[in-house]
């Protein structure tokens, strides 16, 4: 028997569809890691060529 007031929560919502991009940094002499983390991204790439806008595609 319910005696009024709120019923049940529903959890509306889902998951984050990106990750948070890491670098790993790690020190040649003492072998010590640090990580670095960057903002969230769906693709992310190092060192490449930066993607613009209304661009031809040059093959």
């Amino acid at each position: 028997m319910e005696l009024g007031g709120k019923g049940l929560i529903w959890k509306c919502g889902s998951a984050k569809t990106t990750k948070k991009i890491v670098l790993r940094m790690e020190c040649t002499q003492c072998k010590y890691r640090k990580q670095m983390p960057l903002k969230r991204c769906k693709h992310f790439e190092l060192g490449g060529d930066k993607k613009c806008k209304g661009q031809m595609i040059q093959f």
